[in-house]
């Protein structure tokens, strides 16, 4: 008979469930900054549907999407959820994780118990009738993010999925290294290979914005991987050489100019002609990291406010400027004459569909993308990595957190079980 509750790393008899388990949670009253919304409790093990499966997590990624969580803001989860329906006055965050499966809904086909895996964040109801006629899952008005948008994440000992979460880890790859880059990596490659018409090819000119950080450095692996020639933006020369590595042709140092922000009037002719001189001054800059004088069929967008007005100038005749966020700001201006008339695409991407996020899995497993993994947390740093975060003192690349794992480096369940703790 299973115990009520494992200590962390005390792994059960495969498939025996127990009734509790410890998670780094978020209740309303301790609403603020990461370091003191997230703490240790004991709850329910949560119940699976038919379609469902409960994973033994691993390891867990960090995203910044957890930050809004512990802050409440700009969305107040737990009440969102309650105001559907739902019973729980916590929130269990985390929308990465690698593990193993556990349990599965009476009507899974897809993956049986002991399967490891990694998962990936993208929730709908598989019954919706937009994907019975076929449409993309995630232009359905059922579509969530697991982990935030619901209950029952990666923080914890075991988290509840749907069936078509389900990857296949990476078998080379750690727990750690595995739960790392699923969320930005999926991302990315929508961003780059999901938009028919601009789809990354080979010789594209690719500009990358944040290019040091998770998503810009899943970015630059994919373009690299599709033959293109990504150019990268970063926040200082100290991130260079890290971008060249992954596979940047050039570097550009935001900081060499200061025209960002939301456009100028048209009117207001010496200020638009100030905007416009730093803005060329960029695209030569590009011109120059690239090696030739040639435009970026595709900008990488997740700035928004910024530099969305530079993204849209320097683009491509014909080419794509593709955003999944607005780290700056939500108001976005654009010169609509250099849209039109040079019939520019400005699309904005959401997470990915199951090919899409299969497809960054494949690339990972056949070691043409690397997870960038730059620091692992504890279980109990759970607050203080989102912390680090908040404050935009984390560190290149992606972060991940133990779990079940005993220490870095295991890969699979039986060196799990043989590895004495780390602690």
């Amino acid at each position: 008979m299973p115990k009520e509750i494992y200590d962390l790393g005390e792994i059960p008899d495969l498939g025996d469930v127990p009734e509790r388990m410890f998670a780094e949670l978020i209740r309303p009253e301790r609403y603020g900054e990461p370091n003191e919304a997230f703490a240790r409790e004991d709850v329910p093990v949560p119940e699976i549907g038919p379609r469902d499966v409960l994973v033994y997590v691993m390891a867990a990624g960090v995203n910044y999407n957890n930050v809004w969580a512990a802050l409440g803001l700009p969305v107040d989860v737990i009440a969102a959820r309650q105001k559907k329906g739902e019973k729980e006055d916590f929130h269990i965050g985390g929308s990465d994780a690698s593990g193993i499966v556990w349990k599965v809904g009476k009507d899974v086909t897809s993956v049986k118990v002991g399967d490891e895996v990694v998962t990936h964040c993208g929730v709908w109801d598989p019954d919706c009738p937009l994907i019975a006629a076929g449409k993309d899952p995630m232009l359905t008005p059922t579509q969530l993010i697991w982990g935030y948008e619901t209950n029952w994440g990666s923080f914890a000992q075991f988290t509840k999925v749907q069936d078509h979460q389900c990857l296949p880890k990476p078998p080379e790859l750690s727990w750690e290294d595995a739960a790392a880059y699923m969320l930005v990596g999926a991302t990315a490659y929508r961003m780059l290979h999901g938009w028919a018409g601009n789809v990354v090819s080979p010789g594209d000119a690719v500009l990358i914005w944040g290019a040091a950080g998770g998503l810009g450095s899943m970015a630059i692996q994919i373009a690299k991987a599709a033959g293109a020639d990504p150019v990268a933006v970063v926040g200082g020369e100290d991130k260079f050489e890290y971008c060249k590595k992954l596979g940047a042709v050039g570097v550009i140092n935001r900081r060499d100019f200061n025209h960002w922000g939301m456009l100028p009037h048209w009117k207001d002719d010496a200020a638009y002609r100030e905007w416009m001189g730093g803005a060329k001054k960029f695209g030569k800059a590009f011109w120059e990291a690239l090696g030739e004088k040639r435009s970026p069929s595709i900008v990488f967008e997740h700035p928004g406010e910024a530099t969305i007005p530079t993204s849209v100038f320097v683009c491509d005749t014909g080419g794509m400027v593709v955003i999944c966020a607005g780290t700056t700001g939500y108001n976005a201006t654009l010169d609509l004459r250099y849209h039109w008339m040079r019939q520019k695409r400005l699309q904005g991407s959401h997470f990915a569909n199951d090919d899409q996020a299969k497809g960054i899995n494949d690339l990972v497993i056949a070691g043409k993308v690397d997870p960038c993994l730059a620091r692992v947390f504890d279980f109990s740093e759970t607050g203080a990595c989102h912390q680090l975060m908040r404050e935009n003192r984390h560190p290149n690349g992606n972060m991940a957190i133990l779990v079940n794992a005993r220490k870095r480096g295991l890969k699979n369940l039986s060196e799990t079980r043989a590895a004495p703790s780390s602690s």
